[in-house]
Order: structure tokens, then C-alpha cells, then sequence
């Protein structure tokens, strides 16, 4: 179920992953409790790889730990952990299906995506069996808007994984195609019947359900999905970037601030408190910011143009420079076409008062069908500034 839970997860966090130049180097120790059973378990392995650093496998197994990691935590650290444990794999395990999926997941985390996709493909070469990068597939078409393609992999799925995960792949093309309702009420008529999921993927299916009514403005329903996904206890930080989304767009700010005060470490989530300090005058706001203005501004001189979406965003609602920001939100979205890089592009051109800037994000919005009232609504407005609806 690994994969269909970062199935269309967050945007990686903002900092670059730093890649240690051997397995013995301490750059840093990285928050951990004696209580976390995922950490407790990725220490367990390194010790082991120091007796055994010729163990294939074991290199595999922390670099996939590593990246898990990395996606729930929002700490990108572990992504370059994941790179070191797996590099003196790259002459030594061209026929093993494990080291191509976890090479395929590092690299679409580096959105270098047509990469990615061939390391995936050739997973499900070696083993035609595996759902995980058929899924990862799915995922990277998502986040391409190829459509078709995701549609194609999802079907894939079916004799693969779980009835519910193929299911719910279906249903997330579905409800970016104009078949958004449906798609949501088969999904929940489905994850309702359905008993004995492992927890993680629990949380997948409710924040995605959580989502789609909050598009159908079912807001009491979106809601309920996202307490019941919180009650599971799973460190996700997805998932609370979404909860902490539908809480600002209430007007909740305080308690994201409640949410959030332990994930300054998560780019993400720190962006979130941001918008919220900011939305209720805390005092803390101004060091938020400034926290992500560094890690921005590091970021260009490294020349990383992997989190322009999140610097546009951080420019337009915290900087109120909406110019940058539209040069960032163009940029990017050369490369991302979710939802959220549309509405960034949009948002953006619209306060920069150059209306035609959002025709890409205005097209896809025609030839997908994709329900949303927010982006409905600012169609709207850049139509009526000149842009071609």
C-alpha cells in the first residue's frame, strides 16, 4: 500500500536534500524520539550496513526507509541519506526491480521526472508483479496532467494491488476529468465497505475524500474525513498541509498554529504557519517568514528551481511582491500542472494585472473539466480581464 499513500503526496519540502559523502558521516542528528518505531528502525539498519556494506539489499531497504521518511516528515535530510545508502548500488544492481523503484522515487523527487519514469518502467520490467511503480506511474502522470495516461496506469493496478487502492487511483483521474462527484461517492461507498486497511493507507483514501468534498462544498463531510484521519495517529505531513489549508480557508488560523508549532523543520507546513501568523498578527509571523525568505533565497543561489510553486506562494500572500511571483508561478509551471500550480499561476497573474499570463492554467481548466469553485471563480475574473476563458 506504500505507494498509493504518496499517491499525488505534497510537493517535496523546499531545501535541497544534502547527500553524504560516506556512510559513516555525521552531518546532523535529525529530530527523533526513542518512541519513534521508523527511526528506531533505520538506526537498527545502519548498524547493521556498517558490518555488512556489501548487503544489497540492506542498502535498498534504508534508502526506501530514508525516502519514507523524508515524505512524512518533510525532511529532505533523508532523501539525501537515501542517495548515499543506494549510490555504490548503481554498477552493482542493474537487474534488481527494488533498486529501480527507489532510484525512480529519489528521482521524481528531484522532479526529474522522464527519468523517473524510466527507472519505474523498468521496476515493472523485472517485476511485472509489483504495484508500486505502476503506481508512482499514475502519480507522476498527475502531476504532468496526462490524464489518459494515469488512467491507463490505474487500470494497470487492478490485478496488482488491493481492489480499493486500483479504485482509488480511478477515482482521483476521475475527479480531475469532470467526474467529480461520482468519483467521490463510489470511492466512499467502497472505503466504507471495505474492513482491515493498514492505517497508512486509511489516511490516504480520508484526505483525499476530504478534498473532493471540500470541491463539492460539503465542508461539514470534508471535515469529518480529515478528524477521522487524524484520529489514526500516522505522522503524515500531508496530510496536515491539507487539514491546515481547509482551517485557513475557514478563517482558523489559531489552530493551525496549534497544528504546526512542532513542524518549523517541514518547509511545507512552516508555510502554513506562515499564512496563519500572519492571517491572526502573532507575534511569531515575522520569524516564520524570515526562515523561509533564507531558505528561498538559498535555494536561487543554488540555482534549485525545484519549489518555485511554494516561492511563488510565499512571495504573493507573505512578501506581497505579486511580479516575482508570477515569474516564479510561470516557471513552474512548465513543469507541475496540479491543481494547486494552476491556481498559483492564476492567483498570480491576476494581482500582477497581466491577465493572459494564466492562459496555460486557463486552458488546462477547459480540457480537463476540473471542478473547483475557487478556480471557477478566478477564471471568472481573469476573463473579464482579457484572457481567453
Amino acid at each position: 500500500m506504500a505507494a498509493m499513500v504518496a499517491l499525488l503526496a505534497a510537493a517535496p519540502a523546499l531545501a535541497a536534500p544534502f547527500t553524504p559523502k560516506s556512510d559513516d558521516e555525521v552531518v546532523e542528528k535529525l529530530p527523533s524520539t526513542a518512541s519513534d518505531p521508523s527511526i528506531r528502525r533505520v538506526d537498527s539498519l545502519r548498524k547493521q550496513l556498517a558490518a555488512r556494506p556489501d548487503d544489497s539489499a540492506l542498502r535498498i531497504e534504508i534508502g526506501r526507509r530514508y525516502f519514507d521518511l523524508a515524505m512524512a516528515q518533510g525532511d529532505p535530510r533523508y532523501v539525501g541519506y537515501a542517495t548515499a545508502a543506494i549510490a555504490p548500488l548503481e554498477k552493482a544492481a542493474p537487474n534488481d526491480a527494488n533498486y529501480w523503484l527507489i532510484k525512480g522515487l529519489l528521482q521524481q523527487y528531484s522532479h526529474d521526472f522522464a527519468s523517473a519514469m524510466k527507472s519505474l518502467q523498468r521496476a515493472s520490467e523485472l517485476d511485472a508483479k509489483a504495484p508500486d511503480p505502476v503506481a508512482w506511474r499514475a502519480a507522476i502522470n498527475m502531476v504532468q496532467a496526462q490524464y489518459p495516461q494515469a488512467l491507463g496506469e490505474c487500470a494497470r493496478l487492478v490485478p496488482l494491488a488491493h481492489p480499493l487502492q486500483a479504485q482509488a487511483c480511478t477515482a482521483y483521474v476521475q475527479a480531475a476529468t469532470g467526474q467529480l462527484q461520482p468519483a467521490y461517492d463510489a470511492l466512499l461507498k467502497e472505503f466504507n465497505a471495505t474492513r482491515g486497511l493498514p492505517p497508512e493507507f486509511v489516511v490516504w483514501i480520508r484526505t483525499r475524500l476530504a478534498e473532493m468534498a471540500t470541491r463539492l462544498q460539503r465542508t461539514d463531510e470534508a471535515q469529518m474525513h480529515f478528524t477521522e484521519a487524524l484520529k489514526l495517529g500516522v505522522t503524515d505531513q500531508f496530510l496536515l498541509g491539507a487539514w491546515a489549508d481547509f482551517l485557513l480557508a475557514q478563517k482558523r488560523p489559531a489552530e493551525v498554529m496549534t497544528l504546526l508549532k512542532d513542524w518549523e523543520r517541514s518547509d511545507i507546513l512552516l508555510l502554513r504557519l506562515a499564512y496563519a501568523g500572519k492571517a491572526a498578527n502573532d507575534s511569531r509571523a515575522a520569524g516564520w517568514a524570515a526562515q523561509l525568505r533564507d531558505r528561498f533565497q538559498a535555494a536561487s543561489l543554488r540555482g534549485d528551481r525545484l519549489h518555485e510553486q511554494e516561492a511563488a506562494r510565499f512571495e504573493l500572500d507573505i512578501e506581497g511582491n505579486a511580479k516575482k511571483a508570477l515569474d516564479l508561478a510561470t516557471r513552474n509551471y512548465t513543469s507541475q500542472k496540479e491543481p494547486r500550480d494552476a491556481e498559483i499561476l492564476m492567483r498570480t497573474a491576476l494581482a500582477a494585472g497581466d491577465a493572459k499570463a494564466a492562459q496555460p492554467a486557463l486552458d488546462w481548466l477547459r480540457t480537463s473539466r476540473y471542478e473547483d469553485p475557487t478556480l471557477s471563480a478566478l477564471a471568472s475574473k481573469l476573463a473579464e480581464k482579457g484572457a481567453t476563458q
